[in-house]
């Protein structure tokens, strides 16, 4: 008996531990998808507004019984709030099913090499000391082919090289984006979506307006140099970086490509630790 009663608690407890790490990733799913987006300050305060006015029903209806139609009103305008989350989030939810009808996440990027970083990095050095502007566009687990206008297809193993020839003045494709898919180089001369003028600094020009488009909608990193300074800045979650000092771009690059390349390993970790605990306990 005591070993049954033992057995349940266990039970209780792990589905109470799976219930919490489900609410934990949906939630945090949620917040790291509107951050670095114009709906991440809307959500905040809409968050605690509600949190604000539930508290107070709530404390005022159990501490007396009165404010009754005042919880009755609140109950029955909680009910409209999926209707106007839809409202006031339909950009932002439409974004995010696109990216999850172009996500392969179990897909083990190539792009994600120290190799890349380096080749990368070593292109940027060059172009940052001679001012020459670019606009290096990493793929990683979810495609932005939908967001890409234009280009010229080169299929390329990427090379510091091939990438400084890309951007040198007067290339026919030096002015737009490199696009770098599954390792390789998939295309130069294309045109990527462009943010709102007040998600960028005034100070900042069209690439980094781009930069923030194409991953506002996207999770790919993209390497910006500006022509007018030399200043190299990582826009990555709709968000941009400071400028990265030029001994320190290629350090920071294989942090950002590693971070991405362990989430989808512990994902298939995950995945197949879960297939044989169910194959050793049916």
């Amino acid at each position: 008996m005591a070993a049954i009663l033992d057995g349940t608690r266990i039970n209780d407890a792990l589905e109470i531990f799976i219930e919490l790490a489900v609410i934990w990733i949906v939630v945090y799913a949620i917040f790291r998808f509107l951050r670095g987006t114009r709906g991440a300050g809307v959500i905040k305060g809409f968050f605690l507004l509600t949190l604000g006015l539930a508290l107070l029903v709530r404390v005022l209806g159990d501490a007396t019984d009165s404010f009754e139609r005042l919880r009755f009103l609140f109950d029955r305008a909680f009910n409209l709030l999926a209707i106007l989350l839809i409202v006031v989030f339909q950009p932002e939810i439409r974004a995010a099913f696109s990216r999850i009808g172009r996500a392969n996440i179990f897909r083990r990027s190539k792009s994600e090499s120290g190799d890349l970083a380096a080749e990368i990095a070593e292109a940027a050095v060059f172009l940052s000391k001679n001012r020459f502007g670019a606009l290096i566009v990493v793929e990683r687990h979810t495609g932005v082919g939908d967001l890409l206008t234009g280009g010229v297809e080169l299929d390329a193993k990427p090379s510091a090289t091939l990438l400084q020839s890309v951007f040198w003045p007067n290339s026919p494709l030096h002015d737009l984006a490199l696009v770098i898919r599954g390792g390789r180089v998939w295309g130069a001369g294309v045109q990527l979506p462009l943010a709102e003028d007040g998600d960028v600094p005034s100070h900042l020009g069209s690439r980094h307006r781009a930069a923030l488009g194409v991953t506002a909608e996207s999770d790919c990193l993209v390497v910006v140099v500006s022509e007018e300074t030399g200043q190299i800045r990582i826009a990555e979650a709709g968000a941009l970086s400071e400028p990265v000092l030029r001994d320190e771009l290629r350090r920071e690059l294989e942090r950002r490509l590693s971070q991405s390349s362990a989430l989808v390993d512990d994902i298939v970790a995950g995945a197949r630790a879960a297939i044989g605990s169910k194959e050793t306990h049916p």
